[in-house]
């Protein structure tokens, strides 16, 4: 039974200059940069006839490539930290596509994500580490300079669970339209 997600791709330019990052704080795993990647739907364990539903319910979407930008690094969890990230700034056109993930997989019969979405990149799991080390480090790596790339198609992604967490599998990839119709392209200023 594999366990899907649906994401976006981070260019090999953007994980090299993330890679940066990496080291000199206590307790961060730190997520391997060719697991990097910006969930758009966490869809979960699934049996093989819901992903064909899935697979072919994706095959839908009709996006242009979406601009983003990486716009500082931050942290989940507040006064337990638990993830140190790479935040993405939340622009119409990523927005209406996880929508639209969101609600293709609501009608096939998933349950709705719980959580707000918010897209980041996961640079690091963290596990005791003190909201005082991570004030240290995030004085010590300083301002983050912007980083814009695009994005020309989304994915489907599986994981298997194991401790200390899995490589991600491109399952499906569904490349973006360099060209979408006049009704459905909205991009904003």
């Amino acid at each position: 039974m594999p366990r899907l997600f649906t994401g976006l791709d981070i260019p090999d330019s953007v994980a090299e200059r993330l890679i940066a990052i990496r080291g000199g704080l206590s307790g961060a795993r730190w997520i391997t940069p060719d697991n990097y990647h910006i969930t758009l739907r966490f869809i979960g364990d699934i049996d093989d006839g819901t992903a064909h539903d899935i697979y072919a319910i994706l095959g839908r979407v009709t996006r242009a490539p979406i601009p983003l930008t990486i716009e500082g690094i931050s942290v989940f969890g507040g006064d337990r930290p638990r993830a140190l990230v790479a935040k993405i700034a939340p622009s119409s056109a990523l927005m209406e596509l996880q929508s639209e993930h969101e609600r293709l997989m609501r009608r096939i019969g998933l349950p709705p994500e719980p959580r707000k979405y918010t897209p980041h990149i996961t640079l690091a799991r963290l596990r005791d580490t003190s909201p005082f080390e991570l004030a240290n480090f995030l004085s010590v790596i300083g301002h983050v300079p912007s980083m814009r790339f695009v994005v020309d198609a989304f994915n489907v992604y599986s994981s298997r669970s194991s401790t200390g967490g899995g490589q991600y599998l491109t399952e499906a990839i569904y490349p973006f339209q360099h060209s979408v119709p006049a009704e459905r392209a909205r991009i904003s200023a």
